[in-house]
């Protein structure tokens, strides 16, 4: 159970939105993305142990997900051209998120587990923007 939650957190997070990003006193100052708002992301589990699916609320923030939920942690971003990439994590658990938002409001992409959980967890996540 505590994989997909983390998976579900960052997809998309891992909505896809993430590449790790470097820390904030190294990078220039953000510009605003056109993907920024609020996504409903819904995280499916298609092997492994894990829980079947998960739906999560998270904010784009010039480009950096953001998710303001318990234990779980998301590095990640957005490009601005769609491009997500990032890591969900919770604990020893952690999955690596990838995929595309697209502007008309949607995106989605794939997710698989890694660290000391359940390996071998994958699956694929869905995004719909909601604001």
């Amino acid at each position: 159970m505590r994989l997909p939650i983390i998976a579900a957190t960052m997809a998309a997070l891992s909505v896809g939105v993430l590449s790790a990003p470097a820390d904030a006193a190294k990078r220039k100052v953000a510009i605003p993305n056109k993907f920024d708002g609020n996504w409903s992301i819904e995280v499916v589990t298609q092997d492994g142990p894990c829980d079947r699916a998960y739906r999560y609320g998270i904010q784009v923030y010039k480009g950096e997900a953001i998710y303001p939920g318990g234990d779980v942690s998301i590095r990640g971003r957005v490009s601005q051209t769609g491009v997500v990439q990032g890591v969900i994590s919770r604990g020893g658990d952690s999955a690596q998120v990838s995929g595309r938002l697209t502007v008309r409001g949607s995106g989605g992409g794939q997710w698989g587990s890694t660290g000391d959980g359940p390996i071998g967890c994958s699956g694929h996540w869905t995004a719909t923007r909601r604001g």
